[in-house]
């Protein structure tokens, strides 16, 4: 039985029993109330529900935080390499989500030894970074995206403000210019691979994406700076130019998206609700508190795809046949009602699985200057436009059509204006 208002669920695919009731990860219903859909899978089919993906393919959604958890601490069970999955035969090669399950010799993708090679590059490429130094570069890029709409007295800060902060950092992060028309198509590439549009086109938008990145990997050989990308390539594990291009897009893809919803949420929360007051000036949460509850309540990457069996195995009350694809639903578990049986969830604590869990979770200190970047843009912001309100009512806001990411299609505000 399915709730009112939401679609039957479809026939199981041919050969497929274990999918008879799956309902499809997809619909204007389920991405603008998603907490719903996690509600309606849990109740009628527990911690592990059968899904369809695009096309009609099989997967399941594991909802439990304990299941999730169990899914990313056991990877002889549950590994990331795409190429066991037993869909492959029934994949067309535009599929919509091929730039997440299509094969690349990333770091997303390997396993054991070679995994922890290829992450520790990254992580000691991050650790790098002076998260002092990112604070105030990224207060400065603020200050510079603030001013040119501060005069107005008002701004859509989707496009002004949060998509621009994050890349523009993560992109001088690695060392390549913070403007011009080359950074412009990559923003724009990025958010479609990641988060397409009606009419978008993911995998040609993945692929350019992959030849900017492989000219920046031949500019740094050619002459290293103090970055990400040279601290890369000079890293003794000596990875490959090609091995480096699919971790960068890895990295950047991480750092801007999911970081831009988390401003964008944690915005929207300072601006909507009470207990932060219409004047978030005055509001009787922290910017820091806002910001953890997001993780909890609006995490920026709602569902991860995924995890592949590696054999026969049972999980949460279901029979997982080895090459079944297994989607990370990050934000259910966040809301699982088994840890927090009252519907309370833990604004001040961290355990939340925002930021996965296991050794394919985010690379450490990925999650600290993701932090960074967020904090810093949303207090500057505040601190710049202190009467800063919605220049809309809350229920017009609208989300983005996307099962996968979780943010809005705008967010209009009003303001004092500033004279510069």
């Amino acid at each position: 039985m399915t709730d009112p208002g939401y679609p039957s669920a479809p026939t199981a695919p041919p050969g497929c029993p274990a999918h008879a009731g799956a309902v499809r990860l997809g619909g204007l219903e389920y991405q603008q109330a998603p907490s719903q859909l996690y509600r309606t899978l849990r109740r009628d089919h527990g911690p592990v529900a059968p899904v369809l993906l695009d096309g009609d393919i099989p997967a399941w959604l594991v909802l439990g935080y304990s299941e999730l958890t169990y899914v990313t601490s056991h990877d002889e069970l549950f590994a990331r390499d795409s190429r066991r999955w037993n869909q492959w035969e029934n994949i067309p090669p535009d599929w919509p989500l091929m730039p997440f399950v299509g094969y690349q010799p990333s770091v997303l993708f390997t396993e054991g030894e070679d995994h922890r090679r290829r992450a520790g590059v990254i992580t000691q490429a991050l650790e790098g970074v002076d998260q002092f130094e990112l604070s105030h570069d990224c207060r400065l890029i603020a200050d510079d995206l603030i001013g040119r709409f501060a005069g107005s007295g008002q701004a859509e800060l989707m496009a002004d403000f949060v998509h621009a902060l994050p890349m523009r950092a993560v992109v001088q992060m690695c060392g390549m210019p913070t403007s011009g028309e080359d950074t412009r198509r990559l923003v724009d590439d990025l958010r479609v691979s990641l988060d397409a549009g009606e009419g978008d086109d993911p995998v040609a938008a993945y692929g350019r994406v992959g030849e900017r990145l492989r000219q920046l990997v031949k500019d740094k050989r050619a002459a290293p700076g103090p970055d990400v990308t040279s601290r890369m390539l000079k890293d003794p594990a000596g990875l490959t130019d090609e091995e480096i291009v699919q971790d960068l897009i890895s990295v950047i893809a991480a750092a801007q998206q999911p970081t831009a919803n988390w401003i964008c949420n944690t915005l929207r929360l300072l601006l909507t609700d009470e207990r932060f007051a219409v004047n978030v000036s005055g509001g009787r949460l922290s910017v820091g508190e806002a910001l953890n509850e997001v993780l909890w309540l609006d995490t920026p990457t709602q569902n991860f795809i995924g995890r592949w069996a590696a054999r026969d195995v049972r999980l949460g009350g279901r029979q997982i046949r080895a090459g079944d694809c297994l989607v990370l639903g990050l934000a259910a578990a966040n809301t699982d009602p088994q840890i927090w049986p009252e519907g309370h969830v833990g604004a001040e604590n961290a355990a939340h699985l925002s930021f996965s869990n296991g050794e394919h979770r985010c690379p450490y200190p990925a999650p600290l200057l993701a932090d960074v970047m967020a904090r810093t843009a949303v207090e500057t912001l505040l601190e710049r436009l202190p009467d800063l309100v919605l220049a809309a009512d809350p229920e017009e806001l609208s989300w983005r059509p996307s099962i996968w990411m979780r943010g809005l299609d705008a967010l209009p505000v009003r303001f004092t204006p500033v004279m510069q």
